[in-house]
């Protein structure tokens, strides 16, 4: 049975100090995180979803706010994270790559190659545990360093873009496998995407920020009954929702330049 909140974020504003007096990235951002749940994040370019995940991940610390954790006995939460690009070690094969943070962690090669084992069949990784990566298409990539995050077991699972660099049908179908892959495991999942596609058929809920500084604009809980798979895309309620969150996500205009009359 899982808690109601996994994470609290309270208040949470970053600014990034610079020459001009500070970026403000972030404005007072509130957001309960519910467990075993799998929350989309949407906004413009520049609107802060990645600074939110780092924030969380413990990679940046925020200026102001706070993030409560619902952890057993009050322990640290277990992150896992994926970035855009793999950032696969390329002097290590798949499972070597996947193996490391239980290496890291003290556990035997064998042991942890063992475990390694049930997330290579879990991501569809069979057959190319011993390939190098610059052997992996962008897409297997993407796998590995997904089972790489998934083997520590993670209460929390932050996704930054992880289709972002691939092609449009396999960015798809790795949608479909995430699909696939949450669905049998629902590790509580954080994913910042810019596709509301992407967002409305992987996500129980989506949250859109607004231009930057990133404020929380709205929170949308997905109606569609699990399992989904691909073919939902063309459902009407599905285009009709999608349409509804576009006009969520609205871009600062960019300034129009005054033409001038050239002097007679």
């Amino acid at each position: 049975m899982c808690p109601a909140t996994l994470l609290r974020i309270k208040n949470l504003s970053v600014t990034f100090q610079d020459g001009n007096g500070g970026l403000e990235a972030l404005d007072s951002v509130n957001l309960d995180l519910p467990e075993c749940r799998f929350v989309a994040v949407l906004g413009p370019s520049g609107s802060g979803k990645t600074t939110l995940l780092r924030i969380i991940a413990g990679l940046i610390q925020p200026t102001s706010g706070s993030l409560q954790f619902n952890t057993p006995e009050g322990n640290p939460p277990r992150i896992g994270l994926v970035f855009q690009q793999a950032n696969l070690m390329p002097w290590r094969t798949a499972i070597q790559n996947i193996t490391l943070p239980l290496e890291m962690q003290g556990i035997s090669e064998k042991d942890a190659c063992e475990r390694a084992r049930g997330f290579i069949d879990l991501v569809g990784l069979r057959g190319f545990e011993n390939s190098w990566p610059r052997n992996l298409s962008g897409g297997m990539a993407q796998r590995v360093a997904l089972a790489r995050a998934l083997i520590q077991e993670p209460d929390l699972l932050l996704l930054d873009e992880p289709f972002g660099a691939l092609d449009a049908l396999t960015r798809e179908h790795m949608g479909a496998e995430l699909l696939r892959i949450w669905q049998a495991r629902e590790t509580t999942v954080m994913m910042v995407t810019h596709s509301i596609s992407e967002a409305l058929l992987l996500a129980d809920r989506v949250v859109v920020l607004s231009a930057r500084p990133g404020r929380l604009v709205r929170e949308l809980d997905v109606p569609f009954p699990r399992p989904r798979t691909d073919e939902i895309r063309y459902s009407p309620e599905f285009v009709a929702l999608s349409h509804d969150l576009r006009a969520s996500i609205k871009e600062e205009p960019e300034p129009i330049p005054v033409a001038r009359k050239p002097k007679k």
